[in-house]
Parts: structure tokens; C-alpha cells; sequence
């Protein structure tokens, strides 16, 4: 069922805000009837976080995040979580499932002292023993949960939250393309272009894209970009140099300008974590290759768009870029296929559809309670 518009005032309560949320969040916005109100803070500076700037219909409010700890382990605590949901008074609050977000029980609390549905927005629940059951605790203040992909939807499950208010909505930055099928040549000029994109550090696993591109046959071996920063940048560099001096690192490029070198592509790669330029890649009718990771890519990588490396081994990584660049024509056709899947079914609308469906159910799960 797909709901058209939220009739209320709707609040997302967000650690940061990165540019790659800024189409969602606006296209969530135009779809509530009172408002849209959202409070996030500052990324650490070692996150390399873009931010998203102005928002076109939000209620913005920015605070300080303070962050507790580092690496995995660090928790967050925002400043004026209740005064901002006193000011907007909000009909459904919308907050990321992340036990580690101190400011968020209470957000939740504050909520349902006035029988207002409070909706949790989260990878998944992975893990055992003890941190399960830290988990589980958390996950059940929710009234609802959306989660990104259905192995994220089988973990709450696992941890006893009704499956009836448990919602996928499947990872999209993209808008539904409202352009037409980009055109690429059969045959590109010279070498065909390899694409990354994303934070440079160890878990993207780049050093292993790079030193694959090096084993290939000389008829296969791509230009190879690599496009971002972080703190493994010098070091991928300098194995570049050694291994595979075709490689280019533009550094970080975002918007307009990142578009222009989608275009450009005949494959993208993410061989480690994350995934949310894979969405976007496919917008510009890109075969994929991605790693695992999470699990979310599994909705987007399927056998007619592009390949999912199960092993984040260089030689499993040499095999699947020589199958993918030894045949273009079957390349350009999986680009077609990427294309159809964001346009037809993973796109932003989707995903604004999916969420205001959970804040439907949440809302009527409120109301059964009084």
C-alpha cells in the first residue's frame, strides 16, 4: 500500500547530516502536510562526513553532538533533544536504532508521555550474547523499526520485535532517474574506467581493487579511478604507484561534479563496506560489483546487473573484473539492467513510501494502547 502524505508534523532526530541524505530528506518533507523537523549535529572531523548544507522544506536545527570515546566503541550524546521536540511538537518522531545514541531514550520517552508513535530507522541488530540482549532492550522502545534490507528485518526479528512492525526500505540516495538511459559506445576508447567512490580506509578494501587491476591480462587492465579521502589516501597512493600506476585519485567530489565521472564509467566497485554510491551509480546505468558488507547490497547486486564478491580475496576479485571486462556488450546490457532497477523499484520515492507506511502503522499502534 502506498501512502501519499503524512497529515502531521513529522520529526527526524539524526547524529549528522550528510549530503547524500539531502534528496531523501527533502522528499520525505514534501510529503508531510505540517512540516518536517530535523535536528542533527557536526561529524568528527576524522568521519570526512559531507555535509548536506540547506535543506529545501526542513525545519533545520543543528546542535552539538558530543561524542564519547573513539572507534567502535564511542557513544553520543546531543544537546537539546527535548527542547527541540518542545518547540516542534511533533506527531511522529523518527530516530536512528543505534544503542550507542544516548540522547534517543529519552527523545522516546519524551514521545510517549504524550501517546505519540516514535518510529527506529537502523542497519539491523547483529550480534550475540550479551550485547543482544543490550540490543534488544533498546530496539523495543520502538513502535515501529525500518530497517535497510531483510537480513537487517531477520535480525529484530531474532531479537522478539513483532515482524508485522518491522518495514524494509531498501538503501536509496537516488531520485527515480528522470532522465533517459545514458548512451555509452560498445567499445569504449582505449582502456575501459573502473569507478570508486567512497571514504578511503581500510574496510572499503581498495588496496585489494587495486592490486587486482594489476594482475589482469594487459588487454583487460582498466583506467582505474578512485574517487574520495580518508586516511588510508597516502597509502593506497603509494601502492598504486608501485602496482598499478593507471590508477587516479581526483580526491573528494560530490554533486554536479561527481555525476559528470558516473557518466564517464563502464563499471563501478565497491569491494569492501558501505554502499550507498552503488545506489547512485546505478541511477547512470553502471554494472556493479560489490563486496558483502551488511547485506543491504544483496537488494540492489543481483546476476543481471552485476556481481557480489563473496570473498574480498584479490584473485576472487581478478576472476569477476575479467569476466566483467572481457565481454562489453553483456556489460552495457547489466548498466541497462541497474538503470530499470533504480527508475522501477529502489529509488527515493520507494523509500519515503515504505516510511511513511511505518509511521502508519506506528500511529495506529499507538491508538490501540489508549
Amino acid at each position: 500500500m502506498t501512502y501519499s502524505m503524512f497529515d502531521g508534523r513529522l520529526a527526524l532526530l539524526q547524529r549528522v547530516l550528510p549530503s547524500y541524505r539531502k534528496a531523501f530528506f527533502e522528499a520525505l518533507a514534501a510529503r508531510c502536510t505540517n512540516g518536517l523537523f530535523l535536528l542533527a549535529g557536526q561529524p568528527r572531523p576524522s568521519e570526512s562526513i559531507h555535509p548536506a548544507g540547506s535543506l529545501n522544506g526542513i525545519e533545520l536545527t543543528m546542535t552539538r553532538n558530543l561524542h564519547i570515546s573513539q572507534g567502535k566503541s564511542y557513544f553520543c550524546w546531543q544537546n537539546g533533544v527535548k527542547r527541540w521536540l518542545s518547540e516542534s511538537d511533533p506527531d511522529a518522531l523518527i530516530a536512528e536504532a543505534n544503542p550507542r545514541y544516548l540522547s534517543t531514550p529519552p527523545a522516546v520517552r519524551w514521545m510517549h508521555a504524550r501517546q505519540r508513535p516514535v518510529i527506529g530507522w537502523g542497519l539491523g541488530a547483529p550480534g550475540s550474547g550479551a550485547q543482544s540482549g543490550l540490543r534488544a532492550r533498546f530496539i523495543h522502545q520502538f513502535d515501529a523499526l525500518i530497517t535497510y534490507s531483510q537480513s537487517g528485518a531477520d535480525q529484530y526479528g531474532r531479537l522478539g520485535f513483532l515482524c508485522e512492525r518491522i518495514f524494509v526500505a531498501p538503501n536509496a540516495v537516488a531520485l527515480r532517474p528522470s532522465w533517459q538511459l545514458p548512451a555509452r559506445p560498445l567499445h569504449p576508447d582505449g582502456k575501459p574506467t573502473i569507478l570508486f567512490v567512497g571514504r578511503l580506509q581500510p574496510r572499503k578494501k581498495v588496496d585489494t581493487l587495486i592490486l587486482a587491476c594489476a594482475q589482469l591480462p594487459e588487454r583487460l587492465q582498466p583506467r582505474l579511478v578512485i574517487i574520495g579521502d580518508g586516511p588510508a589516501r597516502g597509502e593506497l597512493e603509494a601502492l598504486a604507484h608501485v602496482n598499478y600506476p593507471r590508477t587516479e585519485f581526483p580526491g573528494g567530489i560530490h554533486d554536479e561534479a561527481l555525476a559528470l565521472w558516473f557518466q564517464a564509467a563502464d563499471l563501478f566497485i565497491l569491494p569492501g563496506t558501505g554502499g550507498l554510491a552503488l545506489h547512485q551509480a546505478m541511477s547512470f546505468a553502471l554494472p556493479v560489483i560489490a563486496g558483502v558488507a551488511d547485506g543491504t547490497q544483496a537488494d540492489l547486486v543481483r546476476r543481471t546487473n552485476g556481481w557480489l564478491l563473496e570473498n574480498d580475496t584479490v584473485a576472487d576479485l581478478v576472476n569477476m573484473l575479467a569476466e566483467a571486462l572481457s565481454d562489453i556488450r553483456r556489460l552495457r546490457k547489466m548498466g541497462e539492467e541497474s538503470f530499470r532497477i533504480v527508475r522501477d523499484e529502489i529509488n527515493v520515492e520507494r523509500m519515503v513510501d515504505v516510511f511513511l507506511a511505518a509511521i502508519e502503522q506506528a500511529s495506529s499502534t499507538i491508538k490501540g494502547r489508549k
